[in-house]
């Protein structure tokens, strides 16, 4: 078994929002949505490791009346932490680094995407992990 995707929320009109967190912060980038889904609006984001395959997918959903996940969130590894912190502070997105070793073998940051959606960052401290 392996994950697909993890979806979250933004309220109607909020894509923009959504593309400046995922792609512009995160580095992720935009896909389309399949043909039959593209009235529901909302946006999709995938991250690719150097060989091209695909390692994360965050769709974008509407939803109306919408409420932020504060708690629920995806957690997104990646190679350069303090790269991708400082890409996310650059778009205005805050950066918690108070949980930053307190997830056994890693690193850490949270953050919240322009919706208030909150995000896990992390990077493990030995390759492979």
């Amino acid at each position: 078994m392996r994950l697909h995707h993890v979806q979250v929320a933004c309220p109607p009109g909020g894509e923009d929002v959504a593309r400046r967190f995922y792609a512009d912060g995160l580095g992720m980038t935009e896909v389309d949505k399949p043909a039959d889904l593209v009235a529901r609006g909302g946006c999709w984001f995938r991250a690719y490791d150097r060989t091209g395959a695909v390692t994360a997918e965050v769709h974008v959903g509407v939803e109306d009346p919408f409420s932020p996940a504060r708690k629920a969130h995806p957690a997104l590894v990646v190679d350069d932490l303090d790269a991708i912190a400082e890409r996310l502070r650059g778009v205005g997105a805050e950066v918690d680094e108070s949980q930053r070793t307190t997830f056994p073998g890693h690193v850490r940051f949270h953050t919240f995407d322009g919706h208030g959606n909150r995000v896990e960052v992390l990077s493990p401290l030995s390759p492979g992990i």
